[in-house]
């Protein structure tokens, strides 16, 4: 039988490496992008335009999805964003804009789509930490990023606490910079080797839900030696 991912933000650097991966592997994508945006996932089997941010927009995806294709086994939560400032240059319009992109994007689909995962007692959802949420040396900077990344690793806990008994998984991907194009340019003099690449997530979490024995994990992805 033909298994599905759903996968947010598949349009982007780390959506599209993972959108190519699962689709080698053989599943079903059902791959979701900003509304309006013109981006394109070639490789997804179905598209749908939603605004993940929109609680109402994510319900009406959900009922759709479930009329359509009636369970799901894993669901990608790849959408987010990024903003620098430490305490004293973070504003509470900075904070609301990131625990709106990274926190509630993955909390809209965790509360719409759990009740199926618990319905069919199976399901894995991959949610994106940062190593900033981790470690408050590298996060001190980044506070606003920082804290809504730490609000996303939560929510995967408390997913795995609800779900304790049962077959549903809630792995946690801890990357420390992604090596895209946008942060090569903006940080021109980093070391690129310390990065990991979005083609090294995308194979960890197709690791994480092929192996049963593996439960709510949470994986560094530091790159370096």
């Amino acid at each position: 039988m033909e298994r599905n991912i759903i996968i947010t933000g598949a349009a982007g650097n780390l959506g599209l490496e993972v959108v190519s991966k699962f689709k080698r592997e053989g599943y079903r994508i059902i791959a979701i992008i900003q509304p309006d945006s013109g981006q394109e996932v070639e490789e997804a089997d179905d598209v749908y335009e939603v605004d993940v941010i929109d609680p109402d927009a994510v319900r009406e995806f959900a009922t759709e999805y479930q009329m359509q294709y009636g369970e799901v086994d894993a669901i990608a939560l790849l959408v987010g964003g990024f903003a620098m400032g430490d305490i004293e240059n973070t504003s509470i319009e900075d904070l609301e804009r990131m625990i709106r992109l990274n926190f509630y994007s993955a909390f809209n689909m965790v509360k719409n789509f759990l009740p199926f995962m618990k319905k069919a007692d199976f399901g894995s959802f991959l949610f994106v930490g940062a190593r900033p949420a981790l470690q408050t040396q590298d996060g001190k900077n980044v506070v606003a990023y920082a804290l809504s990344k730490n609000m996303v690793i939560g929510l995967a806990n408390y997913v795995a606490e609800e779900s304790k008994g049962t077959r549903i998984r809630a792995h946690i991907f801890v990357p420390s910079i992604i090596d895209t194009p946008q942060n090569r340019e903006s940080m021109p003099d980093a070391d690129f080797t310390q990065w990991v690449g979005p083609s090294e997530i995308a194979e960890a979490m197709h690791y994480a839900i092929n192996n049963p024995a593996l439960r709510n994990m949470t994986f560094k992805l530091y790159g370096g030696i």
